[in-house]
C-alpha cells in the first residue's frame, strides 16, 4: 500500500474531520483501532496493529475475542476471519504463517460446500447481535466466503481451500446476477470477492452484470434523499437503513465504482463526510444492541469512513 498521500508534514488543523475523529478514537476505540488509525494516519507502525490483533488469536488460528464486535466470546468465527483479513490487507501484512493458520481454520469449519458459514455452532451460549443466524448445520453464506476468498486472492495467498471456496463464489455471484434474492450485504460481498479474484477478465463481466441486477432492483441507494429507490437492510437497523454508493464502491479501484454516475459517487460522499458527529466519531448504521459493541463498531466504521474519503481524494 502506498502511504505516502496519508502523511503530512504538519499537524492537521484541529478543527479538521481528521483531527475530531482522533480524538474520538483516543477517547474511545480500542487499541487496535488505535493502532491502526496510527498506522494509517500517524506514521504508525504495521508491527503494532499486528500485535494488536494478536490479542484476538484462538488456538485453532481463527479468531474470536469480540474482534468483529457484533460476535462476543472467546471462541473463532468466520466473521472475525473476514475482519482480521481486512485489518491485514489495510496493513500489507496478509501473508506468512498467520494467513496459513487461518486457511487451516477456514477448512475445519467449511460447509460441504467447501465455504464458510455465516456463524459456527460454537457461538452458541455467548452472546451476539439478534441479526446474526445461528444453527446446528448451517448453510454456506456469500457474506463471509466472498470477503475472504476476494482478499486472500487480492494478497496472492494459495491454499487448498480457495479452490471450492473461489467455485461457491462465482456460483453465487452469478446466480446474484441472474436475480437470485439477494440481502444488499451480499451485494458488498460479491463486490468484495470480484475486487481480488485473479481472473480480472471474468470478473469485470460479472460485475457488470451484476451492477445491472443491483441498479434494477434498487439494492444501494442512489444519493441522499433517494433512499425510498434503495432496498432496506432487514433486521439490522429497521426504516431507513440502506446501502450507500461508498458502502458497495469503498475506493475508486473497486469494479463497483463503476455501477454510479460521478454526481451519484459524489452525493455519497458528500452523506459519509457529513455523518461525522459533534464527538468526531463517525455512526454506526445498525441498531445499537449492546453498549461496548455500540461504541466499538463505531470506532470500526470511523476508520472505514476517513479510509473512503481519502481513497476518494476527499479532505481529512
Amino acid at each position: 500500500m502506498d502511504r505516502s498521500v496519508s502523511l503530512s508534514s504538519s499537524p492537521p488543523s484541529p478543527s479538521s474531520a481528521l483531527a475530531r475523529a482522533e480524538r474520538f478514537v483516543w477517547l474511545t476505540a480500542r487499541v487496535l483501532e488505535q493502532r491502526r488509525f496510527a498506522y494509517h494516519f500517524l506514521d504508525g507502525s504495521a508491527e503494532a496493529v499486528e500485535t494488536a490483533l494478536t490479542a484476538y488469536l484462538v488456538p485453532d488460528g481463527g479468531y474470536g475475542h469480540g474482534l468483529e464486535p457484533d460476535l462476543r466470546g472467546p471462541v473463532s468465527q468466520p466473521l472475525h476471519a473476514v475482519h482480521a483479513l481486512r485489518v491485514l490487507d489495510g496493513v500489507g501484512r496478509c501473508g506468512g504463517q498467520r494467513v496459513e493458520r487461518l486457511c487451516r481454520y477456514l477448512t475445519a469449519v467449511s460447509t460441504a460446500d467447501g465455504a464458510l458459514p455465516v456463524s459456527h455452532p460454537s457461538l452458541r451460549g455467548y452472546p451476539a447481535a439478534p441479526w446474526i443466524p445461528l444453527a446446528d448445520d448451517p448453510p454456506s453464506g456469500l457474506l463471509t466466503t466472498g470477503p475472504v476468498v476476494g482478499l486472500l486472492h487480492r494478497n496472492e495467498v494459495w491454499h487448498a481451500w480457495l479452490f471450492r471456496a473461489t467455485d461457491f463464489c462465482w456460483a453465487a455471484v452469478t446466480a446474484l446476477a441472474e436475480g437470485a434474492p439477494a440481502h444488499p450485504y451480499e451485494i458488498a460481498a460479491a463486490v468484495a470477492f470480484l475486487d481480488g479474484v485473479p481472473d480480472r477478465g471474468r470478473a469485470g463481466e460479472a460485475a457488470e452484470r451484476l451492477g445491472r441486477r443491483v441498479r434494477e432492483r434498487g439494492l444501494v441507494s442512489p444519493g441522499p434523499g433517494r433512499a425510498e429507490e434503495a432496498a432496506s437492510v432487514p433486521g439490522q437497523g429497521g426504516a431507513g437503513t440502506h446501502l450507500l454508493v461508498h458502502d458497495v464502491a469503498p475506493a475508486p479501484d473497486s469494479l463497483a465504482r463503476r455501477w454510479f454516475t460521478d454526481a451519484e459517487v459524489d452525493r455519497s460522499l458528500d452523506v459519509l463526510a457529513q455523518a461525522q458527529r459533534e464527538d468526531g466519531g463517525w455512526p454506526a448504521r445498525r441498531r445499537a444492541w449492546a453498549p461496548g459493541a455500540a461504541l466499538e463498531t463505531r470506532a470500526v466504521v470511523t476508520l472505514e469512513a476517513l479510509l473512503s474519503l481519502r481513497a476518494y481524494g476527499r479532505a481529512v
